[in-house]
């Protein structure tokens, strides 16, 4: 093609060819700037959704959308800056976790986080959940705040790749949401443009993530570290199971407050797991220890110390929020509603569909059906069984929390139907599968 045409590269991807890097170039430039009507890139979304791309595609499509906008300049913040990212589970609450954990160990933790997404939720709608905490601020105040205590954590601004704010907000409402090339691109163009040096990829499978399967998560976590490390950062991908919700909290103030309690040492062992071992690699590869063992003895210390809570506090009053919260669950939004949601039959819980349960807590008013949704904080599910427990018939699986009976009503049927009761206890599955550097 001479000139571009829109209707043509949606065309050439629809039957399966292999764009050009000016092409995706033209699409990512035109849409950023309106040209592109939504519909039309909706089109293009889907044919990649359905068509895939190549790694040259995906690469181009990457640097592209990075360079939509600014990149961000951290050079003045002392040592080695390290992030970290989720591709999106049920419960994943990580980074409430981690990001205070690793900060508490002498990492520089200069992170920007994103929204919910589908049935996933996003760290910047919990953190927003604590009162008064602001998630945007002057670029010159995210770096004094990374120097002063060693952690800021805010969302993705309208100049950080501002082709994957409007592709992502678009993906959330057009089924488009669990591909391979598009989900790469969006997580590594904020990672490459947000100025960071090494990062830690969190990489779910399973019926609670966007990659199905053990192959696909590799095959994400796999082209996430060679895009990271032929841009010159140190990256490693941790591949880990999300059959079932992590922790026993899904919703944004649920999932802050079980946060908390994991920085005490009473939160859920499967969290504290996969916490300690993510602050362990963030610790290593931001240069503030010898070995991913040594990161782990420092990041338990953290954790078992109060100093890793302490850290949390700090970054929630430095960011206007009320680090009292950490004491007094009562300054969270409270929900009006709450519905049990009781076993038919006895027996052991033997699979809890992550994904059916991340919808119904959509549902509750956790989450978002339309990009222009507001979201009920209290809204959410807690877990009373999980994988292995016994469980009595009329006995409640989880109870739903919202400001809405009806919503309550309509997502009580998908949480019910995500547990599978059988007459043998069985075991959790391995939550983390692999590692990749």
């Amino acid at each position: 093609m001479d000139k571009w045409n829109m209707a043509d590269i949606i065309l050439a991807k629809r039957d399966g060819g292999a764009l050009s890097g000016d092409a995706i170039k033209y699409f990512i430039d035109e849409y950023t700037r309106g040209a592109i009507p939504d519909y039309q890139a909706a089109a293009f979304l889907m044919a990649v959704y359905y068509k895939g791309m190549d790694r040259d595609e995906i690469f181009a499509l990457t640097a592209a959308m990075a360079e939509s906008g600014d990149k961000v300049d951290l050079s003045s913040i002392e040592g080695t800056k390290v992030d970290k990212h989720s591709s999106g589970g049920v419960g994943d609450k990580t980074t409430l976790v981690v990001a205070p954990l690793a900060a508490a160990c002498g990492a520089k933790i200069a992170k920007m986080s994103g929204r919910g997404l589908g049935f996933t939720g996003g760290t910047v709608d919990k953190m927003e959940s604590i009162p008064g905490m602001r998630t945007s601020m002057r670029p010159e105040d995210f770096i004094a705040q990374v120097n002063s205590i060693g952690i800021a954590v805010i969302g993705q601004t309208g100049r950080i790749a501002p082709a994957d704010k409007k592709i992502y907000a678009l993906r959330d409402v057009t089924a488009t949401v669990d591909s391979l090339p598009l989900i790469t691109s969006s997580i590594m163009s904020k990672k490459l443009a947000s100025g960071s040096d090494a990062f830690v990829l969190d990489v779910k499978y399973g019926s609670g993530s966007f990659m199905a399967t053990t192959e696909a998560a590799e095959e994400l976590g796999r082209l996430m570290v060679e895009i990271g490390n032929k841009a010159g950062k140190k990256t490693a991908a941790f591949i880990t199971g999300m059959e079932e919700p992590l922790g026993y909290g899904i919703g944004n103030s649920i999932e802050v407050l079980e946060a908390i309690e994991a920085l005490k040492g009473k939160g859920p062992k499967d969290l504290e797991y996969l916490c300690l071992r993510l602050a362990a690699y963030m610790v290593y590869i931001g240069g503030r220890a010898a070995s991913p063992e040594d990161g782990y003895g420092m990041a338990k210390a953290a954790l078992e110390s109060g100093a890793g809570l302490e850290k949390f506090r700090a970054f929630v009053e430095a960011q206007g929020g009320n680090p009292a919260v950490t004491d007094d669950p009562e300054l969270f939004a409270a929900p009006r509603f709450s519905m049990d949601v009781m076993a038919a039959q006895p027996g052991f819980v033997g699979h809890i569909a992550a994904r059916n349960i991340g919808m119904a807590s959509q549902h509750t008013g956790a989450g978002r059906e339309t990009k222009d949704d507001e979201i009920d904080m209290s809204a959410g599910i807690i877990l009373r069984k999980k994988v292995g427990d016994r469980v009595e018939k009329g006995e409640a699986l989880c109870t739903l929390f919202g400001s809405d009976t009806a919503k309550l009503e309509a997502a009580a049927p998908l949480a019910h139907a995500a547990f599978m009761i059988g007459g043998e206890a069985k075991r959790p599955e391995p939550l983390i599968h692999s590692v990749i550097v």
